[in-house]
């Protein structure tokens, strides 16, 4: 990019600023640079800039690289969630796409800002990440690459089994947990002498219970094994801790992507329609437009597309649009009317309410369903070939099923049960069966990934062939017993 085109995508990134805070929007100061492709691949690769070396994100990138050559998807920006917010742009890209994208990026640093989902995250994490990899490469050198290598490896085939309501949730300790057990009395009232009339001596307190590790069974795997594995290090202490605030700031981001990227793309078309285009940017504008909120494919769903369409159904329907083929109606079967005049209130209200599964349980409508043409399929053997085919098109099902799959991020519920069972110090897992299996040749390998952290024998409860079954690895063999 010449000084020229700096020039102009400068005048370009104020005057959308401009038009951005004109229609409502309150994004962060926002911070763009222009990069090559490469650099786009590794920040998406990464997560975000600076983060510690691992060879999980070497394949992603070359997935990445590889997928955008062979023409199977293009990205135009990254973004994080900062104050300031940064962004890169793809120096490639025309001007007309970085207009596009300055706009895009503006509505998810404005998604960032006013979304309650956000609002606990730590916006100066490229700081911190970046001190995290410091200390990274500090153990590599103590300990060497490999030993760090092999326990990343193992911590990182369970980041995502934390408690998304650690934010706000601390869990009590076994001494707290039978303190407040033992210290449970009914209240106190002006009757209570006549009650205690007769008795000679004081109530006995109940009789103490053996306590359990933890008291309550622990969503939180990643905490649980930082806090009380026997047998780990304090610099294997501190990774998983690294691992765990990461993905504490990414949660947000898991919890709203179909909200995030659709109110992103609402908004950059709305803001493109206002700026003063030439006809022949217009129309390039209305392509680029059109790729981000395609439909994708039929086996797959575009945030982008079912996002951008719910939202602008929202403010069609809170603007006092009916349909009177299909009217709204209410539990009782009696037509909705709502007020007119009140689309843009409402989108707002919800992108600052909402987490893509209240999104879909409260907006995804019969109509909606139909215009996207979604569906839930399965595979089936057609005349001896597997093939996949359309298993329900009811709305209601469809919506259901789309909610079910967002459920814990579509990640299998696995809690701690118990930390010292047969009081050997063995870990128990509980695996909360939602008619969905396991994979077993990959649950068999993270649970030796758990062995390697926890020191001990790990044993898995779940339910296989439709059978309660205890999954246990020693530490040099599997083994699988009924239960």
């Amino acid at each position: 990019m010449n000084q020229t085109e700096r020039a102009e995508l400068e005048k370009w990134i104020e005057i959308i600023w401009e038009k951005a805070h004109e229609m409502g929007l309150e994004p962060f100061p926002t911070h763009f640079e222009v990069v090559p492709d490469h650099v786009i691949y590794e920040l998406g690769a990464y997560g975000l800039p600076a983060r510690f070396s691992h060879w999980t994100f070497g394949r992603d990138y070359h997935r990445q690289k590889t997928s955008y050559e062979y023409g199977m998807s293009k990205i135009y920006e990254i973004v994080f969630n900062t104050d300031p917010t940064q962004a890169f742009l793809f120096d490639n890209n025309s001007m007309v796409s970085h207009k596009l994208v300055i706009a895009h990026v503006y509505g998810h640093s404005d998604f960032f800002r006013r979304n309650t989902y956000f609002s606990h995250t730590d916006r100066r994490m490229i700081e911190q990440v970046r001190l995290h990899a410091r200390r990274i490469a500090e153990y590599e050198t103590q300990h060497g690459p490999e030993e760090v290598e092999r326990f990343l490896d193992a911590a990182l085939s369970i980041e995502e089994h934390f408690d998304p309501t650690a934010v706000s949730y601390r869990p009590r300790t076994p001494d707290e947990y039978e303190r407040e057990r033992q210290s449970q009395t009914e209240p106190a009232t002006e009757y209570d002498d006549l009650w205690r009339l007769g008795q000679n001596e004081p109530a006995k307190p109940p009789a103490s219970r053996p306590r359990k590790l933890p008291p309550e069974p622990e969503k939180d795997l990643l905490r649980f094994l930082r806090d009380h594995a026997l047998e780990l290090e304090d610099w294997q202490r501190d990774i998983l801790n690294i691992l765990r605030e990461e993905m504490l700031y990414f949660l947000p981001q898991m919890r709203t992507k179909i909200m995030n990227e659709g109110w992103a793309s609402f908004w950059h078309e709305r803001i493109l329609t206002e700026l003063p285009l030439t006809p022949e940017e217009h129309w390039e504008f209305r392509r680029l437009h059109s790729g981000v909120v395609s439909p994708g494919s039929r086996m797959s769903i575009n945030p982008y597309y079912v996002g951008y369409q719910m939202f602008h159904d929202i403010e069609r329907r809170w603007n006092g649009e009916r349909d009177p083929e299909e009217p709204e109606e209410d539990w009782r079967g009696e037509e909705i009317v709502r007020p007119t005049g009140e689309g843009l209130r409402k989108i707002y209200e919800v992108a600052e309410q909402e987490s893509d599964v209240s999104f879909l349980r409260k907006y995804l409508t019969k109509r909606l369903v139909r215009d996207l043409d979604l569906y839930t399929y399965r595979l089936e053997e057609i005349n001896g070939e597997l093939m996949w085919v359309v298993q329900d098109t009811d709305w209601r099902r469809v919506r259901d099923t789309m909610v079910d799959s967002m459920t814990n991020f579509g990640i299998p519920v696995i809690m701690v049960e118990d930390g010292d069972y047969k009081r050997r110090h063995e870990l128990y897992l509980k695996h909360y069966y939602d008619g969905k299996p396991l994979d077993t040749d990959y649950t068999a390998r993270t649970m030796k990934n758990i062995y390697r952290i926890w020191g001990r024998a790990v044993h898995l409860e779940t339910v296989l062939n439709d059978e309660a079954t205890l999954l246990t690895y020693d530490g040099e063999r599997f083994s699988q017993t009924a239960l």
